[in-house]
């Protein structure tokens, strides 16, 4: 039997509906009515999750880039105060953790820190999900580890000895890993997608695809090369502010990456050959000898 992960309900793999995840991380811009907005855009097309991003700026900030001054959509400031100012509350994440229990979806985020691994904790998260910077942060695999949890984990920017080192660190039970490439958006001379068949034969546990190209047809195509969860970013308008929003996908987008993955997944069968009912006449018609034994 393939491998598999749960997610809350929901079981991973190969032979399962592939789970798509709408990464939402920052396109919020620090504003919990976009949150909403991108989560009911996610429950209402028929995604199975959003994911958020948490850090402790203190923590993932170089010192020496606190006092350098950035322009935002609320003036001029320093990036300290500006990831601040990016980073939800823990009563604006319980409103969001109510918010996607009322509208029947599933909701994790990236922990960048131990602190923020602490955070999340308290919210009870069916999963973690490790981004492609974390992969060698050794301290925070660890300590995601030790939660017991299934991990997801990113391998952008990554060497195969570092994805190894990561992979060991967590341990290959409920485990998923996803390929991707990190740069924003990514040219697609670079996604080479012939990695998730190279992960999938080395590790022999489930393998996603999470994407920063613009298009949707090679994401598309991650599937029908065995990727079972599929993550995009996603935003309400890719012209707004933000260093995301650019390799995101606009709701109509979403729309038919869903209705598209649902089609590859019926359409791919079972690899067992076999003559349809529908093929009879046509058999029948064409064929001088027409065989119909099954």
């Amino acid at each position: 039997m393939a491998p598999t992960i749960k997610i809350a309900s929901t079981e991973v793999g190969l032979g399962h509906p592939v789970y798509i995840v709408g990464e939402i991380g920052i396109n919020h811009n620090g504003e919990l009515k976009i949150a909403k907005q991108l989560i009911d855009i996610a429950a209402e097309i028929g995604l199975n999750a959003v994911k958020f991003q948490k850090r402790t700026p203190e923590l993932c900030v170089p010192k020496d880039q606190w006092d350098i001054e950035r322009e935002t959509p609320w003036g001029r400031m320093k990036y300290i105060d500006y990831r601040h100012k990016v980073e939800f509350t823990e009563s604006e994440y319980r409103e969001i953790s109510d918010y996607c229990e009322l509208k029947n979806i599933d909701w994790f985020a990236s922990p960048w820190d131990e602190e923020a691994v602490d955070f999340l904790e308290s919210f009870d998260i069916p999963c973690y999900k490790i981004g492609s910077a974390s992969v060698t942060d050794i301290d925070v695999l660890k300590k995601i580890s030790k939660t017991g949890k299934p991990k997801i984990m990113s391998s952008g920017m990554s060497t195969m000895e570092e994805i190894r080192i990561g992979v060991a660190t967590l341990g290959l039970d409920n485990l998923l890993l996803c390929h991707s490439t990190s740069s924003y958006p990514c040219d697609i001379s670079e996604l080479n997608l012939n990695m998730i068949k190279t992960l999938s034969s080395e590790f022999e546990i489930p393998i996603g695809y999470s994407g920063h190209e613009i298009g949707l047809a090679t994401t598309l195509a991650a599937v029908v090369l065995g990727a079972c969860l599929i993550e995009r970013h996603i935003t309400l308008d890719r012209a707004m502010w933000g260093t995301d929003q650019a390799a995101s996908i606009e709701p109509q987008g979403v729309t038919r990456l869903v209705r598209d993955i649902r089609a590859i997944e019926t359409a791919l069968g079972d690899g067992i050959k076999k003559v349809y009912d529908s093929e009879i006449s046509v058999m029948r018609k064409l064929r001088r000898s027409p065989n119909i034994a099954n």
